[in-house]
């Protein structure tokens, strides 16, 4: 379980968190939730501040989501191959152990920063500042963050990026947007992975999973792709190119662009139990169930 974000914190046990709940305060009588809460304040401020040194520099910052193993990190190998002579590429890793992938990035010519989360499910805006200081960002035009594998903490932390690319590989299953809503509605563009593999299953269906994308209201574009035989390499690399372009010209007009940070992953029960707490503590009233219900 993870405490910096607060997703130990279920629906299941807020109760114990709330006003007058048995975990309400520390054992020296401080509220422990105030403390969760400033953490995401503070993860707030430093994306912002992480955001400006990519605004300033015109790098566009990609956050690339998903479970482990759907293949963030060959997508990225293929893609450095390709816009080897277009763009100045670098990655920041997100892994609990290891430097796995960074090792396979680099063999590939491009910096890469290796952040070893240790059991954090995710990363957050200060882990990624830390990288950069490894990174000269004069010399990037893209900056990929591949998150740790996870469907469902990274969604709810802003990095100081600009985009989120959430990946789903045709080995998950197709019902996954429906499944993990809060990851899909964080992304700016679905790319299902591994369709070379689409020949020898036959229980996954891309209009299903397309269907179940389009059910959580997201318009965003959905491209099917492969690593391996280079199926729609073409389709993503020219997403890629209109990003940074029009990232690039908003920029010109004074403008940047956010990410879709869904506040109703593991952060929503911090903040809400936050509210009613500071609501008890006012002298208000609202009707709540008792520990034992």
């Amino acid at each position: 379980m993870c405490d910096t974000c607060g997703c130990n914190i279920t629906p299941g046990n807020k109760h114990l968190l709330e006003a007058n709940g048995r975990l309400a305060k520390t054992p020296d009588g401080n509220q422990a939730i105030d403390v969760l809460q400033s953490l995401l304040h503070e993860n707030d401020h430093q994306a912002r501040h992480n955001r400006q040194h990519f605004d300033t520099r015109g790098v566009l910052a990609i956050n690339l989501m998903s479970s482990p193993g759907s293949g963030k990190t060959a997508l990225l190998e293929k893609t450095i191959e390709l816009l080897a002579d277009k763009f100045r590429v670098a990655v920041v890793e997100g892994d609990l152990e290891t430097e796995n992938d960074a090792e396979r990035i680099r063999a590939k010519g491009v910096p890469a920063v290796q952040i070893t989360t240790g059991s954090a499910c995710h990363l957050d805006a200060h882990m990624v500042h830390d990288g950069l200081h490894q990174l000269d960002l004069d010399d990037i035009d893209i900056l990929f963050i591949e998150n740790v594998g996870n469907l469902v903490c990274p969604a709810s932390f802003d990095l100081g990026h600009h985009l989120n690319v959430t990946l789903l590989s045709t080995t998950e299953g197709d019902d996954k947007p429906a499944k993990y809503p809060v990851m899909f509605r964080a992304a700016d563009l679905m790319l299902v992975t591994k369709v070379d593999l689409l020949q020898v299953l036959d229980d996954f269906s891309v209009e299903k999973t397309t269907r179940h994308f389009r059910e959580l209201a997201k318009s965003e574009t959905v491209m099917t792709i492969s690593s391996k035989t280079g199926e729609g390499m073409n389709n993503w690399l020219d997403w890629l190119v209109d990003q940074l372009s029009e990232y690039r010209a908003a920029l010109k007009n004074g403008q940047s662009r956010r990410p879709n940070i869904q506040s109703e992953g593991a952060a929503k029960y911090v903040l809400e139990i936050s509210h009613h707490q500071h609501a008890h503590s006012h002298g208000h009233k609202h009707d709540h169930h008792d520990e034992g219900s």
